[in-house]
């Protein structure tokens, strides 16, 4: 019975959530359904929460390498509950100071890194070894020319009456790149379905924790 309530609970929801894109009626309840989502991520939070103090307070136990990671992490995660607390989350408190003169510059931070891992990447995808890199970095070259200020400026130097390179990049992004995209769309839908088919029929049992 352990089994099998959760596989008919997940088949019922599953073909309601299936129905209801077709069947008007059936919209309001669908609405009620994203309330009790809603409802449920409570509990959710309070799970990952729970598990996050429990790997961080472990980590500390053991003196682990990755322990100062961990004791950072709960200062910060006591920090910015205790300021939520006692003044609020509203503007102008200590919360949404922290907020955007710690948090958000960290992030950008972590964004700004990735800069060089994507030019390290395209730099061994654009070596021109093969004719489909070769195509790439052909591609890659005119639709930078026709997006910086600089190609534009050089390409002006030499025709001044021609708007040949962007002409040719959205031509390149509009067409070539938006099939493409759409072909891997296309194919990412098709493998959420089955895979939606299988976890409905009862076939993907890995949710449920058991790896079968």
């Amino acid at each position: 019975m352990k089994l099998r309530l959760p596989l008919i609970l997940c088949f019922l929801c599953g073909i309601f959530m299936i129905v209801q894109f077709f069947v008007p009626p059936f919209t309001g309840v669908y609405d009620k359904l994203l309330n009790w989502v809603m409802i449920i991520s409570i509990p959710a939070l309070v799970i990952g929460l729970t598990s996050l103090i429990k790997l961080h307070s472990t980590r500390i136990i053991r003196k682990t390498p990755n322990m100062p990671y961990s004791i950072v992490a709960f200062i910060a995660m006591i920090t910015m509950a205790l300021m939520g607390l006692i003044g609020g989350t509203g503007e102008n408190t200590g919360f949404e100071w922290m907020f955007k003169h710690i948090q958000v510059p960290m992030q950008a931070t972590m964004f700004s890194l990735l800069a060089f891992y994507i030019a390290s990447a395209a730099y061994r995808a654009f070596r021109a070894r093969t004719l489909e890199a070769t195509l790439m970095l052909v591609t890659a070259v005119i639709v930078m020319l026709a997006r910086v200020p600089i190609g534009n400026f050089l390409w002006h130097l030499i025709m001044p009456d021609s708007n040949l390179p962007e002409q040719v990049s959205s031509w390149i992004l509009n067409v070539p790149s938006m099939a493409a995209r759409r072909g891997i769309i296309l194919g990412i839908s098709l493998g959420a379905i089955a895979t939606s088919i299988k976890i409905i029929l009862g076939i993907e049992r890995s949710y449920m924790g058991a790896g079968e």
